[in-house]
């Protein structure tokens, strides 16, 4: 894929899309969920991360699936609760995100389940101006890189923490128009 390649090797990025857990947060054991803020650990380096983004004028959105709350163990409130404290965290740093949107789905019950595009859909609705070429989505899994592909965007795959990798991320790494260890690297990826 690829996508236009500025002279010094950066992107034209106007939006970065964001998985959130293993992104900006640890991801628990397959299985476990982050089903409160108490068990929302951010990782190094992600609010400065934001802020650049956010300093270099690029719209930040985070996308991502959350099918506990399809399987009973959280409820919808309690993801918006999370995003909520993470957006009054950030902006202590003077840093923001611009959306979030999440799948309370459980597979095969949705439009908007990642890999399939319905939060890229939902973020064009409430961001008319978003063109995938203009877009990279950053994530740490196969079904993170296959949705920023579907939509036509640029996509980074993290590696992120071996132990909790999930299966099928060699196959996203691959993909992946590119590879970083985690989001501050991504970040300087896409600044150039």
């Amino acid at each position: 894929m690829g996508g236009a390649v500025g002279q010094r090797g950066e992107w034209d990025v106007a939006t970065v899309f964001l998985d959130r857990d293993g992104v900006l947060n640890r991801k628990l054991p397959e299985g476990e969920y982050v089903s409160s803020w108490e068990r929302f650990e951010l990782l190094p380096g992600v609010m400065e991360a934001i802020a650049a983004l956010n300093r270099a004028q690029k719209r930040v959105i985070v996308v991502t699936n959350q099918r506990g709350v399809a399987l009973g163990r959280y409820a919808a409130a309690d993801v918006e609760q999370i995003h909520s404290r993470l957006q009054a965290l950030l902006a202590e740093r003077g840093a923001q995100v611009n959306a979030f949107y999440f799948c309370p789905h459980d597979k095969k019950q949705c439009q908007c389940r990642k890999p399939l595009p319905g939060m890229f859909e939902q973020a064009r609705a409430e961001f008319p101006e978003i063109a995938a070429e203009s877009c990279v989505m950053v994530g740490d899994s196969l079904s993170d890189i296959e949705f920023g592909r579907g939509a036509g965007m640029r996509t980074i795959f993290l590696e992120g923490d071996a132990e909790h990798r999930k299966p099928g991320w060699e196959m996203g790494a691959e993909l992946a128009d590119r590879v970083a260890a985690d989001l501050p690297e991504a970040v300087r990826l896409i600044l150039g």
